[in-house]
């Protein structure tokens, strides 16, 4: 008889299994551009050098990104949601508040800034560099709709992931998606107007490998990159449903919140950028069946409520 898995096993697995996916990003990144090198040029040291080539400034403009992330990505992510912070002095508020202060006081995390999201749609999410500057975002209609108890677990569902670091996480995997797009995007105009001045054998050359370059780029944006974003997303939120359920000692209280949130999750602001999915308790978009049962970034609600039911807190 197998034994029943404890909330540390699910926290534990699903670390490890991010890590390894976390890894594959690059590797499979430099590898496409190799293989689609291997096409137009001579040998395989050839080949090897221009993927070396082009890797550093791609490194380069994704570290100059990436700064602009860590200093002004929560505030982007709060603006395009239309959300405005509360106080704990606000009366409207104050119960909402007080959850968020005691969740965190669980959890042995500082007390997040709290935002409301004028929105009837069920949803949540937690943005911000790390910990002591984080924020965690709640619709209207979350706070409405849920239980005391419910919305408790809601909030430690998105302390977890700023337990976890999964808002920084975030923020490195979509700067990253949107450094290959911009650099696909610069190489497309590059093979058009070197395709127009292109006069003589070397020029072709060159054409046939920035064509490539695009080629190898757009394969990763479009094919590899968002099965192994969908991939990572859905750990985390495995990760963070286990977690949230150790901070509140109350994981049916999580499995029922999610029962209602699948019910209503579509957010405004946040679905109309598809990098921008992963970060809230749901998708915030249409459902749609082919891509909920393979792109979607959240795995299927009815799994994660089974895990939190049969959750042994020890």
């Amino acid at each position: 008889m197998s034994s029943i898995k404890t909330v540390y096993d699910h926290i534990r697995q699903n670390n490890i299994k991010t890590i390894l996916l976390v890894l594959l990003f690059p590797l499979l990144f430099l590898g496409v551009i190799f293989l689609f090198m291997l096409i137009v040029m001579d040998t395989y040291t050839d080949a090897l050098a221009i993927t070396g080539t082009v890797a550093i400034p791609v490194l380069i403009i994704s570290a100059v990104w990436m700064l602009i992330s860590w200093a002004f990505g929560d505030s982007m992510i709060l603006n395009v949601a239309s959300a405005h912070e509360i106080s704990p002095d606000d009366k409207k508020y104050r119960e909402v508040f007080r959850s968020v202060e005691n969740v965190a006081l669980a959890a042995g995390l500082p007390t997040p800034r709290v935002y409301i999201i004028e929105d009837s749609s069920l949803n949540a999410f937690a943005t911000g560099r790390s910990p002591s500057d984080a924020s965690v975002a709640l619709t209207r209609g979350i706070i409405d709709k849920l239980d005391s108890a419910e919305l408790a677990g809601v909030i430690s569902h998105e302390m977890a992931h700023i337990g976890n670091r999964d808002i920084r996480l975030d923020m490195l995997i979509i700067t990253g998606l949107g450094v290959t797009v911009f650099t696909a995007d610069l190489l497309l105009r590059g093979a058009i107007h070197s395709g127009h001045t292109s006069n003589n054998q070397d020029n072709n050359k060159t054409d046939a490998i920035i064509l490539l370059l695009w080629l190898a780029f757009s394969v990763f944006n479009l094919i590899i990159a968002p099965i192994l974003q969908m991939a990572i997303s859905r750990n985390r939120e495995y990760a963070a449903d286990s977690t949230g359920a150790l901070i509140t000692r109350n994981p049916t209280a999580l499995a029922s919140a999610l029962r209602k949130i699948s019910g209503n999750s579509t957010l405004a602001g946040i679905s109309k950028i598809k990098t921008m999915s992963s970060i809230c308790i749901a998708p915030p978009t249409h459902a749609r069946a082919f891509s909920d049962s393979l792109m979607a970034t959240h795995p299927p609600v009815q799994k994660r409520i089974e895990r939190l039911e049969s959750m042994s807190i020890k």
